[in-house]
């Protein structure tokens, strides 16, 4: 049986397909379009995903869709008296799907009739919710997805047992936690959609000096819910203005003048940060914790699991869920790799094999890597095309001249295997650098990643180790866990570890990445650190996908060397 995923006419428009439950292919059309969280129809993902499982479009039996018209229409038909041109652009959205089927189809090469597939539409929460806990080890768990919005809900909470799925209770329109980081995020002048994550990096910088302020925009209550001071927002005047067309989606102006009078003028785009900026992000990562912690500590209450699966947006935050276990009496937590909105094309065709069709559970996604892969035939046909010299060598051969040089200071362009699903390079599409050398990070900056000097990098460390580094252990497979690193190691690995003595952390395991954990572990014997910084292979644009765009990318920044597949390139002379 084979059932498609599809993330369409939505930010990170993705796909992902399984034959019998078994997850066999996944990605967001970005690493085609190279436009960052290209929304619209995620053709050339799917195009990628059925070549992969070797069926055709006829062949599907289950196409998904992670969005349902029915769902809340109450709150729906009350919304739109009052915003009728909100209900309006709504409406035109909800046209597209009902054509799915031909657009499937037109972009496949065949005919609507040709489809036999059974299409079904599942609301956003639970497709959330379904890609964590459906690709969980857990078989009974605490269920929460967080995020702006979907389906006019901003969250959901309920209750896991193996195959069953129970949505107890939901935050509908206009609370959000995501629209909360969100409006803060655009008066700190971030505007593109997804800046969030620039925020979070930004608030260790300062100190949370607005608490008053931000716990009356933000209250919690009892009821494992929450409310906005609507004073402080627009989008429940003028609707959550978004643009899911073709290309980049955009998110309009989301806070009212009074935050302007509570807290000054918004900082424009591009204008020095000042310390009150600072203030302000530390304060409002300070807010979404205790409102996330107050939740999450009630949900347990609730559920009595001690296993909690988390999705959504809010779930990236890996500042807030490296503290879960700290401030929470929950002793396990799984958050998939593509927390996100790319995530509902695998939690949608979940939920329909598990919970709608019955289909028993046996997939745990222990890895993230289902994104394409090219094989060494091409790879090698294109470094000739670019005349590059390179050497062929084993993989135990690259990963020590590999990692020899990144321990002379190199920056390497490391491409090995199939791409990552989700946005965090976990070791196949990476650049890789030397931890120890505190002036790493700058020097990344300044010759190939050109981004905000606050802004950290990611540790990649051998899982058995992490406890030596860090003073938590808990794997974080995904980079999506924070932890403080031990201080008697902080100037031993100074590069990735940021200014609040932590690093966002991905914990390798051979299993799970063999190669990636062959370079790591040869770097290890050179050195006697377990450690390497890890970056995006990327300047600028989304990931590098194929080998092409991956040789561009090293050629017109200063990266020193690149081993793509078996190969080890220098940058000519």
């Amino acid at each position: 049986m084979y059932i498609l995923g599809i993330n369409a006419f939505h930010g990170d428009a993705s796909a992902a397909i399984f034959r019998d439950g078994a997850l066999l292919a996944a990605v967001e059309e970005e690493r085609f379009t190279r436009v960052k969280h290209t929304a619209g129809f995620p053709y050339h993902a799917i195009r990628y995903c059925l070549e992969t499982a070797g069926v055709s479009a006829e062949g599907l039996d289950h196409v998904v869709i992670p969005r349902k018209r029915s769902a809340h229409l109450m709150r729906k038909a009350f919304w739109a008296l009052r915003l009728p041109h909100m209900a309006m652009d709504r409406a035109s959205v909800w046209r597209r799907f009902g054509d799915v089927r031909d657009v499937l189809a037109q972009y496949t090469g065949t005919s609507p009739g040709k489809l036999k597939a059974q299409f079904h539409f599942v609301e956003h929460h639970v497709a959330h919710a379904s890609s964590s806990f459906y690709a969980s080890p857990y078989r009974d768990a605490s269920l929460l997805s967080l995020d702006g919005l979907g389906d006019f809900a901003s969250m959901l909470w309920g209750a896991g047992n193996d195959r069953d799925f129970d949505a107890k209770g939901f935050e509908l329109f206009p609370d959000s936690l995501g629209l909360f980081y969100t409006a803060i995020t655009q008066y700190l002048g971030f505007l593109k959609y997804g800046d969030e994550y620039k925020v979070m990096g930004l608030a260790s910088y300062g100190e949370p000096k607005y608490k008053d302020l931000f716990s009356s925009i933000v209250r919690t209550n009892g009821n494992l819910g929450f409310d906005l001071d609507m004073r402080y927002f627009v989008h429940h005047r003028k609707g959550p203005e978004m643009s899911w067309a073709e290309g980049e989606p955009k998110q309009g102006k989301l806070f009212s003048e009074a935050l302007e009078r509570a807290l000054g003028p918004a900082r424009q785009p591009g204008a020095p940060l000042e310390q009150k900026h600072q203030d302000i992000a530390a304060t409002l990562q300070w807010r979404l914790e205790e409102a996330v912690f107050h939740l999450v500590n009630l949900l347990h209450k609730r559920t009595g699991s001690p296993n909690l699966c988390y999705a959504g947006g809010v779930a990236f935050n890996c500042v807030a869920n490296g503290k879960l276990f700290d401030r929470t009496p929950f002793r396990h937590l799984y958050i998939q790799s593509a927390a996100g909105d790319a995530g509902l094309a695998i939690g949608a065709a979940q939920y329909v094999y598990h919970q709608v069709l019955g289909h028993p559970r046996g997939f745990v996604m222990t890895h993230a890597y289902w994104g394409p892969e090219y094989p060494p035939e091409q790879i090698k046909t294109v470094l000739q095309q670019r005349d590059l010299r390179f050497d062929a060598m084993e993989q135990p051969q690259l990963a020590e001249a590999t990692a020899r040089r990144i321990a002379d200071g190199a920056i390497v362009g490391w491409y090995q295997g199939r791409a990552e699903w989700g946005p965090r390079a976990l070791g196949n599409r990476s650049i890789v650098v030397d931890p120890r050398r505190p002036d790493m990070k700058d020097v990344l900056n300044s010759r190939i990643k050109h981004r905000e000097p606050f802004r950290p990098f990611a540790p990649s460390i051998l899982e058995h180790e992490t406890a030596n580094w860090f003073e938590k252990s808990y794997p974080s497979p995904f980079m999506l866990m924070a932890y403080p690193v031990r201080k008697e190691k902080r100037d031993k690995i100074p590069a990735p570890t940021h200014v609040d003595g932590t690093g966002r952390l991905q914990t390798v395991t051979e299993d799970a990445n063999p190669r990636y954990f062959g370079l790591i572990e040869a770097f290890q014997k050179q050195t006697g650190v377990p450690v390497l910084l890890n970056t995006s292979f990327n300047e600028n644009e989304p990931v590098v996908n194929t080998p092409q765009e991956a040789v561009d990318c090293f050629l017109r920044t200063k990266m020193d060397c690149l081993a793509i597949g078996p190969y080890l390139v220098e940058r000519p002379k």
